[in-house]
């Protein structure tokens, strides 16, 4: 992610990439980052900084679950009564995507001659979700919600494409306004044409009026500041599309995942070192409606079904770990059946005890194998955020890669592609997939780095020099502006080794080094970069499960605590190999367009170089009393 983005499994008990986690994430996250911030300071400063990958979802993700239509249902005498199904978003199939092109057509041909500045784009753009989830921790149910929500944001630009409303405005100092916020509004979820042209012309007016305020704004601030470096257009041309899926509806059997989620939930009650534990069933059907003044018309629907787990123990000397596990599919029914995953659940609450009783880390410089998921957020950290394509021309950027096009910038084995238009690799969803993004612009495979040589950035519609046109990667979470985002990240490598022979080179560079130990890098929650001129450009990776691999043959040693740090530049540079063995990171990425689901895949990978510093910890004592379920098995 851009800066500070982040790429980790589940926030909000549920993976995703960047946003603070709920429960178990919240809490470690912000500690990590900003531990002598309140949780609302530390998100507010880390969102102008940086950028977030992380694997579990943020506590706005599936669009924003304040939604309209919101109900739950808590076990009450071993019971649950369940909510109604909510009308489904695709009652009728075209009647929202028909009112909107109407009342934009009605609105663009009125307002493009008034006000002071011309209107010359005017976009709508629906996001329409149908949600279920259910929550429970150690054997009860937590929560059970159903979701039906329609979020509204329009696009009105002023000006020409030149200069318009959108330009940024330059500002001296940090500003704490990062996030290109626009603000949706909560839409009416009843198919009515009427109430939708109701909503859409009032809330068009309102754009209207801001984006004039904005123009007024951007011409003074030119005037007073120093020439930009690139004066590309504000707004680039564009494909018209008219593409209309056949919606989906959410599973209407909802409530066939509270017993299992519930009897898998009460695994973690037999093992009493773990303190906080949760296992979580969601899926959002997702209908994404988008017109224009220049004809395009997107209807797009997309389903994904997550299965979550995670545990927390508290070390003796305080501190606290986590670990996570994910299944994605885009279907609840492929989901893993409770004995599959309980496996799972079970191996996980054994690894969480393994790394409380494991020794704290210390800072290292040296050899090291990131194993495959960890190999993706790291390339998603280090080169995915600093290849957007508006970043190549703002200010306030640090620009890394701006003038590398046709540079070699990694080991000539290595190249990189960022394709939305597929959604598995191997036997893993890829879930940043999707067909058009969100400026309507088709879905295009973008060859980011042939050989180690930089040879393209992910563009949406707002060009930079030498690139003029959208690749279909402008993305952004309702109530935010769209820019360039990644989808799915994968890197490639034709110097393949197989894995064992991976972790014999490592011995032998370590050797070479002169040091006693590599590392090895597996589970990760996420990471976060900073792309901003005015902080160091650096990364920094928060690995959940990582082992020292000793030269003199004793048996691998478990760490916990530490996280992976460095710089963009130094760090591609010290590459060495490539194992054959792919793996894939689906999380959830944070940056100024807010959350947006994305994957990285990766082979694993050795690197000559590594830095390793100290993660904070909690001074707090483990808990005095052991669980009352322990007590009172043992009278």
């Amino acid at each position: 992610m851009a800066p500070g983005t982040s790429l980790e499994p589940g926030i909000s008990g549920k993976p995703t990439i960047g946003a603070r986690r709920q429960d178990l994430t919240d809490k470690r996250f912000e500690a990590r980052v900003c531990p002598w911030m309140t949780s609302r300071r530390a998100v507010v400063f880390l969102a102008s900084l940086s950028l977030f990958f992380s694997s579990v979802p943020p506590a706005s993700s599936s669009a924003n679950k304040r939604a309209v239509g919101k109900t739950s249902a808590v076990a009450r005498k071993g019971k649950h009564k369940l909510p109604a199904t909510p009308p489904s978003p695709a009652s009728a199939e075209h009647v929202v995507i028909d009112a909107m092109s109407r009342e934009l057509k009605r609105s663009y041909d009125k307002l493009k001659d008034q006000g002071p500045a011309p209107l010359y784009f005017l976009s709508y753009r629906v996001s329409d979700t149908d949600s279920f989830s259910t929550n429970a921790t150690f054997g009860a149910i937590t929560s059970f919600n159903r979701n039906h929500s329609r979020l509204l944001d329009i696009e009105a630009r002023v000006g020409s494409p030149e200069l318009d409303s959108t330009h940024k405005i330059r500002r001296d100092g940090f500003d704490g306004d990062y996030i290109l916020r626009r603000g949706s509004v909560e839409f009416s979820i009843d198919n009515d044409p009427d109430a939708i042209a109701c909503g859409l012309w009032y809330m068009t007016d309102k754009a209207f009026k801001d984006a004039q305020q904005s123009f007024v704004q951007v011409k003074a601030n030119k005037e007073v500041k120093v020439d930009e470096e690139d004066v590309s257009n504000d707004f680039g041309p564009g494909k018209v599309v008219v593409s209309i899926d056949k919606p989906q509806e959410a599973t209407e059997d909802d409530n066939r995942w509270i017993e299992p989620v519930r009897r898998m939930s009460a695994i973690f009650k037999q093992y009493p070192e773990i303190t906080s534990s949760y296992v979580s069933v969601d899926e959002d059907v997702t209908t994404r409606y988008i017109t224009t003044s220049e004809g395009t018309k997107v209807q797009q629907t997309q389903k994904l079904a997550r299965l979550l787990t995670g545990a927390g123990a508290i070390c003796p000397d305080g501190m606290e770990v986590n670990l996570y596990d994910t299944a994605e599919a885009f279907d609840a029914k492929d989901l893993p059946s409770e004995e599959e995953f309980s496996k799972r659940i079970k191996k996980l609450a054994e690894a969480v005890v393994a790394l409380r009783n494991s020794h704290a880390g210390e800072p290292y410089v040296g050899p090291a194998i990131l194993m495959p998921k960890a190999a993706g957020v790291f390339f998603h950290e280090v080169l995915g955020h600093r290849v957007e394509g508006h970043r190549q021309k703002d200010e306030e950027e640090g620009r890394t890669f701006t003038k590398k096009v046709g540079a070699k910038i990694m080991p000539e084995f290595i190249s990189v592609v960022d394709d939305p238009t597929i959604n598995r690799l191997g036997d893993s969803p890829l879930i940043g997939n999707y067909r058009y993004d969100d400026e309507g612009m088709p879905a295009e495979k973008v060859q980011i780095v042939d050989k180690g040589i930089l040879r393209n950035f992910l563009m949406g519609r707002s060009p930079i020099a030498s690139f003029n046109h959208s690749n279909g990667h402008s993305r952004c979470q309702p109530g935010n502006a769209p820019v360039a985002r990644q989808g799915n990240l994968m890197v490639q490598s034709s110097l393949q080794v197989e894995e064992k022979k991976l972790r014999e080179m490592l011995i032998e560079e370590t050797k070479r080094q002169g040091k006693q130990y590599g590392l090895m890098f597996d589970e990760i929650a996420g990471g976060f970069t900073i792309t901003q001129a005015f902080m160091p450009q650096s990364f920094s990776l928060l690995p959940l499960q990582v082992k020292r691999v000793w030269v003199d043959g004793r048996p691998d040693e478990l760490l916990r605590g530490v996280n992976l740090v460095g710089t963009p530049l130094a760090s591609l540079e010290t590459i060495m190999c490539a194992s054959d063995k792919v793996g894939t990171f689906n999380g959830v990425c944070g940056a100024e367009s807010g959350w947006v689901p994305v994957s990285a895949s990766a082979p694993s990978l050795l690197v000559r170089t590594i830095e390793v510093a100290r993660e904070e910890k909690s001074q707090d004592k483990p808990p005095v009393l052991p669980p009352p379920s322990l007590e009172t098995a043992q009278k």
